[in-house]
């Protein structure tokens, strides 16, 4: 059966596939925006954190079944996942000092905090959103994977090497 990709070339495809990122990005940015007028930060931030609690979740177990990642693939397997969330091909990721037991994961450059450092604004203090998010996401690839928070905005480091960091482990 025909699909509507059909024909497609590689450069369309990818340039579709940022665009799907950027759309969900900013239909993510302007939910909380709507959230925040209306109820203030506070609220706002804790409604975020309950909603990334279940799609960090959704997202994690598509990514497995999707790129045949097998749930107690260990940090192995979470290195592979972490390179095909929505956002991964928006921002610039690294991960470093890796070992048999741990690696530091660091989002260098992410879209929604860069745009704010531009504009002269205070990043957004996504960290306890964070916290939720990369530990579910780590729990959903494998239950014995522990995240630890090494840096992520209100943090004062948080924005010059990097926006976000975090220590997965086994």
């Amino acid at each position: 059966m025909a699909s509507k990709y059909d024909g497609l070339n590689r450069e369309t495809l990818e340039k579709m596939l940022a665009d799907f990122a950027k759309n969900w990005l900013a239909h993510d940015g302007l939910w909380f925006q709507a959230v925040e007028k209306q109820y203030g930060i506070d609220k706002a931030i804790e409604l975020d954190r309950e909603a990334w609690e279940q799609f960090t979740v959704i997202e994690a177990k598509r990514i497995m079944a999707l790129h045949r990642i097998e749930p107690g693939s260990g940090l192995e397997g979470l290195k592979k996942a972490l390179d095909f969330r929505l956002y991964a091909s928006l921002n610039e990721q690294s991960i470093e000092n890796e070992t048999e037991n741990s690696f530091d994961f660091y989002m260098i450059d992410c879209r929604v905090q860069s745009a704010r450092k531009r504009k002269k604004m205070t990043l957004f203090p996504c960290k306890s959103v964070g916290i939720v998010e990369y530990a579910g996401f780590a729990r959903t690839i494998d239950p014995r994977i522990k995240t630890l928070c090494i840096g992520c905005p209100p943090d004062a480091q948080a924005g010059d090497k990097y926006y976000c960091g975090w220590r997965f482990s086994i």
